[in-house]
């Protein structure tokens, strides 16, 4: 009898320790440790350029390749813009790619397909260190934007970033801090109601960016695709002048050398450059036009 009654104690023993140690792991997977090869980093350098005056650069990244988003992050961009909305990339594939940036220079930023908070949620807790909303036409969009990159009480961001925590080689409480300090947030602004709310847009706290969605804008105005037609540069005047007034950088998509400049003496401070497939084309046509076969 004795001897059942051990049994019985040693067998609930071992169920009970069982399941302390599976209720454990499930809790910690939002408490994870630094990891020892993760880049620590106490400050968003692009949002401290920003605040200093200065322009940054971003390569835009559209292929489902590490090794791209790796080759460009070191190849001298402040920032890559990984694309989510104008490509195939899956929320496992920009992953990879936000690990593959570990210790290079490019801090990731991610383009959503949509403005929503479960959204920008996925992103963030993937470890991503900006957020990219399209289409922020409104006041309460911006608003959103911001609340969905920030945990309470300035936002409504849920805490779930166990993978985040270590990819900045940060506790969980550390990172909270560190996300809602240095998090950037950047709202799209590409159709006419965004024009006729710029004033309202840009006066939410909280914004770091607006970015002008040159193309779309230009659709939206009637003269998709001529984009210095009188009546798209008064609409990105109208953008320049907000941001001076409520002193936010204004962002524009610019490839070529020559477009960057001429942007940044209009007062542009954030620009998304060309893509990995524009790079990499313009170069092998500039290789090949300069060999000899004959």
């Amino acid at each position: 009898m004795e001897t059942r009654a051990l049994r019985a104690a040693i067998i609930t023993a071992t169920c009970l320790t069982l399941w302390l140690c599976g209720f454990t792991g499930a809790s910690a997977q939002y408490q994870t440790s630094p990891s020892a090869t993760a880049q620590t980093i106490t400050e968003n350098p692009v949002k401290k350029a920003l605040k200093e005056g200065k322009v940054v650069i971003g390569g835009t990244v559209t292929a489902a390749s590490s090794d791209i988003a790796a080759t460009m992050a070191g190849a001298g961009f402040d920032f890559l813009w990984i694309e989510m909305e104008h490509s195939p990339l899956t929320l496992e594939t920009v992953r990879s790619m936000i690990l593959a940036t570990r210790g290079l220079k490019a801090m990731p930023f991610t383009r959503v397909p949509v403005n929503e908070p479960w959204m920008a949620k996925r992103v963030l807790d993937m470890g991503s260190l900006g957020v990219i909303f399209p289409f922020t036409s409104t006041r309460e969009l911006a608003e959103q934007a911001v609340k969905s990159c920030k945990y309470p009480p300035q936002g409504i961001r849920g805490y779930g970033a166990g993978l985040a925590s270590s990819r900045w080689g940060l506790s969980g409480s550390d990172y909270a801090k560190f996300a809602n300090e240095n998090v950037l947030v950047v709202v799209i602004i590409e159709q006419k109601l965004a024009i006729d709310n710029i004033e309202a847009i840009a006066s939410v706290p909280g914004i770091d960016v607006m970015f002008i969605g040159a193309n779309d804008l230009s659709y939206s105005l009637g003269v998709g695709g001529k984009l210095n037609d009188p009546i798209v540069e008064e609409a990105v005047n109208k953008v320049l002048a907000a941001g001076k007034k409520y002193n936010i950088p204004v962002g524009y998509p610019a490839g070529a050398p020559a477009e960057i400049n001429k942007r940044i003496a209009q007062g542009f401070r954030f620009f998304q450059a060309s893509s990995d497939l524009g790079l990499m084309s313009t170069a092998a046509r500039d290789m090949l036009s300069k060999i000899q076969k004959e």
